[in-house]
């Protein structure tokens, strides 16, 4: 049978391998490259083809389940049971063609991969984080430079 995902684990990320497992099923229920009821790969498949023992890849499957994304079915495998994708959003529609247009230009200008990630990191946090709230009036820092 041939897995709609393959895994990729690399050992000097600093993250776990089953936790690289979980962010990459995730990363592929948003994009929509997995959804509600398919099957996950077999463990002993991904340690065919991954440097990885066979209870690093169940502790994965695990970690799924207890996030309410998978579910495993004695004799049948591991199957995803919730979508995250979001379907009005297709990643290789207008937004996934203007991204990939935007990371072919910035390598072009001669940014590393490294470079990219961390530009695209700052972005990201300038967009999720809030902004730190104003400090009520009349609290020290209106005060500044000012003698009593």
């Amino acid at each position: 049978m041939v897995s709609v995902i393959e895994f990729r684990i690399d050992r000097r990320s600093g993250t776990p391998p089953y936790l690289q497992i979980v962010d990459q099923v995730q990363q592929a229920l948003l994009l929509g490259r997995l959804r509600e009821g398919g099957r996950l790969p077999p463990a002993r498949e991904v340690v065919a083809v991954t440097p990885i023992n066979p209870n690093t890849v169940l502790k994965a499957y695990r970690e799924l389940e207890h996030l309410g994304l998978a579910e495993g079915r004695v004799g049948a495998g591991t199957f995803i049971t919730r979508s995250t994708a979001r379907p009005q959003v297709d990643p290789r529609g207008e937004l996934g063609v203007a991204l990939g247009d935007w990371l072919r230009a910035a390598s072009a200008a001669g940014l590393s991969r490294q470079e990219i990630e961390t530009w695209l990191g700052a972005a990201l946090d300038d967009v999720f984080t809030p902004a730190a709230p104003a400090p009520p009036s009349g609290s020290a820092s209106n005060n500044l430079g000012r003698t009593r």
